[in-house]
């Protein structure tokens, strides 16, 4: 019996480029015929990478046809969470141009939004919170407990330090900071705090119809 090569070995021997999320696409067809043929695509993508790329790895919308993603990896922290072998190519690409769009200081919160994890269970949900990110707040400079309770206590203008008098002497900003961040469901994440404000999200994306404009996987218009 013929012993095919596992996917992992193949991947490890794979260096992965710097596009926002790269998925190794494996020839599904050729992979039951005992053959392992794929190879890294890094999104954001076009249709014609695509159409090139599905050429070099047997995929011709005629005799083979199907493929599965048997490895994927990103430079974004905790997407790859949301990834399957099974995972949608369009919508992949989708977030990844969503996830180019983004600044330094947009990004940091992103990845501390996914860390927080509120409203995010899906794809789907990774790709609207880039549109989501003004209900977090990210208080800078602030990368402890005691920094965060010192911050509300002593800079926020939430309280009067004049009267709380000699208390203040007395006073455990890092307890109080705990408190808080448990409170706020908060992350300390690349020495910042960053908060969900519990504003509701808005869905502009339903997870049925990926914009035309990002759709990469459309066999009449790549593979022809």
């Amino acid at each position: 019996m013929q012993t095919l090569p596992s996917v992992s070995s193949c991947l490890k021997s794979t260096t992965v480029g710097s596009g926002m999320i790269s998925v190794f696409i494996t020839n599904l067809e050729k992979y039951n015929e005992g053959k392992l043929i794929g190879e890294w695509l890094e999104l954001p993508t076009t249709p014609e990478k695509v159409k090139q790329f599905f050429k070099q790895i047997g995929i011709d919308s005629v005799n083979y046809k199907e493929f599965f993603l048997s490895g994927y990896k990103s430079s974004v922290y905790g997407i790859t969470n949301y990834i399957s072998e099974n995972s949608n190519l369009n919508e992949l690409n989708y977030l990844a141009c969503k996830l180019d769009e983004l600044n330094h200081d947009e990004m940091e919160i992103y990845e501390a939004a996914i860390d927080i994890g509120v409203n995010i269970n899906s794809i789907t949900d990774l790709i609207n919170l880039t549109d989501n990110l003004d209900c977090f707040q990210c208080l800078y400079n602030i990368s402890n407990e005691y920094d965060l309770g010192f911050y509300w206590i002593a800079e926020s203008g939430c309280y009067s330090l004049k009267e709380l008098g000699n208390l203040t002497n007395y006073f455990d900003y890092e307890r109080y900071g705990h408190d808080v961040a448990l409170e706020q469901s908060g992350t300390f994440y690349s020495g910042n705090y960053i908060y969900y404000t519990g504003e509701i999200f808005s869905s502009d994306y339903d997870g049925k119809s990926v914009p035309e404009e990002y759709n990469v996987l459309n066999y009449r218009r790549s593979l022809e």
